[in-house]
């Protein structure tokens, strides 16, 4: 099990929010800008487009899961689908199979380790990774995250320009 990052809650969310808006500014600036190691050059045919890894990114704050899905899109070149509650989740999870599941700990209906358990239980979504995105990463949460069999845990307030890193790495995918 990976565990990723363990920094403290800014002091007021404002701050994390404006610090988001900053790093969503950055990825489009550098989406658009011309970057020397890009990996065609511009004379070289068109390739071939693999299908991308689709993650579910279940979490009821709207404006975190924007920024979330814009980091994992620019940033991992990956399909975002995503859910505002943990209903909705399962039943995207159910229906939509994806590679991966970023699961937010904290949501009102349908709470994030209920929902993992429900996952697990269910023949069709027991097999699909799931990553928790949490406030609470103190050796006490792991070793209960570990027990779970959650594949990691990303520290919230987290890196948006890191995340798809942090992603990447836990899974063991290549960006």
């Amino acid at each position: 099990m990976t565990f990723v990052g363990a920094h403290s809650c800014a002091p007021l969310p404002g701050v994390y929010f404006t610090q988001l808006k900053t790093a969503v500014r950055t990825i489009c600036h550098l989406q658009q800008a011309k970057i020397p190691n890009h990996p065609l050059p511009p004379h070289s045919p068109l390739p071939i487009q693999m299908p991308s890894k689709r993650i579910l990114l279940i979490d009821d704050e709207q404006r975190l899961s924007r920024v979330i899905e814009t980091c994992l899109r620019k940033l991992g070149g990956w399909t975002v689908l995503t859910a505002q509650s943990g209903s909705e989740g399962l039943q995207k999870a159910q229906t939509q199979q994806p590679d991966a599941i970023l699961l937010d700990v904290m949501m009102p209906d349908l709470d994030g380790i209920a929902l993992f358990r429900e996952l697990q239980e269910n023949p069709a979504t027991q097999a699909i990774p799931v990553i928790l995105l949490t406030a609470k990463v103190q050796p006490v949460d792991r070793e209960s995250y570990a027990r779970l069999g959650v594949v990691g845990a990303i520290a919230k307030p987290f890196d948006p320009l890191q995340l798809a890193n942090q992603i990447a790495e836990t899974l063991g995918w290549q960006i």
